[in-house]
């Protein structure tokens, strides 16, 4: 498939209607089945409509072209994640670093696994289509999210905040990545449970000013 460009995938418009959202969330979940069932090389609109259990004209009203629908797919999904690292940014600004190095780490599992077989499949769709600017986007508002939080926090400092909430959004992703391209089990996703909050903690107290940080000591 090859890679378009941002104007041509553009979903063509956006449900306003309740009844219009739900039919949008059908597609959806439609096209993550049959990403998961027959692969993305034979994903279709048509395949997707049959599905949903929607006319191809319904389909082509939202999206018309299949690069359309899997990019507005993948935009929700990054999106969420986003709104997670937003919202555990608001709750835990101006606390310990550990408060807000768990409450950064739950926010953007939680958002991850929410729905395994979205993430699961995904992965390959970014490789197909152009999404250099919606990443790019969210990237930033991530990373700002992180950086504020992190200089926030109550009882150390950073002298790099920058590179530091780089090196955990890099880490987040590529862990969570690892874990759920390959269909993880459900030890598996405890053990990510687990033992990634206390990576992340570890990182942030060896990187942060340890005359204010006795926790980290």
């Amino acid at each position: 498939m090859a890679r378009e460009s941002l104007e041509q995938i553009k979903a063509r418009k956006q449900p306003r209607q309740a009844r219009a959202k739900a039919t949008v969330d059908a597609i959806f979940e439609a096209t993550i089945q049959v990403l998961l069932s027959d692969g993305l090389s034979r994903l279709t609109t048509t395949r997707v409509a049959e599905r949903a259990g929607v006319s191809v004209g319904t389909m082509y009203q939202y999206f018309p072209q299949k690069q359309a629908l899997l990019f507005a797919l993948l935009a929700r999904h990054i999106e969420a994640v986003a709104d997670g690292v937003a919202t555990a940014r608001a709750r835990c600004h101006g606390l310990s670093l550990e408060t807000i190095s768990d409450g950064l780490v739950e926010a953007y599992l939680d958002a991850k696994t929410k729905n395994l077989d979205a993430a699961r499949a995904l992965y390959a769709v970014a490789a197909e289509i152009d999404t250099d600017d919606l990443l790019g986007t969210v990237a930033r508002r991530n990373q700002n999210a992180v950086c504020d939080v992190l200089k926030s926090a109550e009882d150390v400092t950073f002298d790099a905040p920058d590179e530091v909430a780089f090196t955990l959004r890099a880490t987040l992703a590529g862990t969570t990545r690892a874990v759920l391209e390959r269909g993880a089990t459900r030890q598996e996703l405890a053990a990510m449970r687990r033992e990634l909050p206390i990576l992340c903690r570890a990182y942030l107290c060896a990187r942060a000013m340890r005359t204010l940080a006795p926790g980290c000591r």
